[in-house]
């Protein structure tokens, strides 16, 4: 397998970047051509966003999104299924981690989907059983 880098950006591949939505069942499917300028502004408004590559291919993603002081979340980690189990998703945790403490951000969070605590745990992130996520619903 070619070398794998990993890369903190502001701007990538829109088009690419909504695949890799698409392919974790994080977006819609059809053609809106709003859905590419989204991105964009995903990537830039993240307070770090890194792809994985694979020579010239974007294989994964990750984010961080913080008020650049104190607190930190982690989401939209995510690496083409063909790839997956190969370290690159741990990598991609390790470079958010090191941006962030680069930016003397201490609290990192984040929700793991279901049957990932395990990966998340290996990391050094733990459950935090005294608090409840929540999501606001449509009304």
């Amino acid at each position: 397998m070619d070398e794998i880098s990993y890369h903190v950006v502001k701007e990538s591949d829109n088009a690419r970047i909504l695949e890799l939505y698409r392919a974790a069942g994080w977006w819609q499917t059809d053609d809106n051509p709003e859905y590419l300028k989204t991105v964009e502004g995903i990537i830039r408004g993240s307070f770090c966003f890194v792809i994985a590559k694979r020579g010239s291919e974007i294989i994964g993603m990750g984010r961080a999104i913080s008020d650049g002081v104190s607190d930190a979340y982690i989401q939209d980690v995510t690496v083409i299924e063909a790839l997956r189990g190969k370290g690159i998703g741990k990598g991609i945790i390790r470079e958010l981690v090191k941006f962030l403490k680069q930016n003397k951000i201490q609290w990192i969070g984040l929700i793991s989907e279901p049957g990932y605590e395990s990966f998340y745990s290996k990391l050094g992130f733990n459950t935090m059983p005294s608090y409840t996520p929540f999501l606001l619903s449509e009304e």
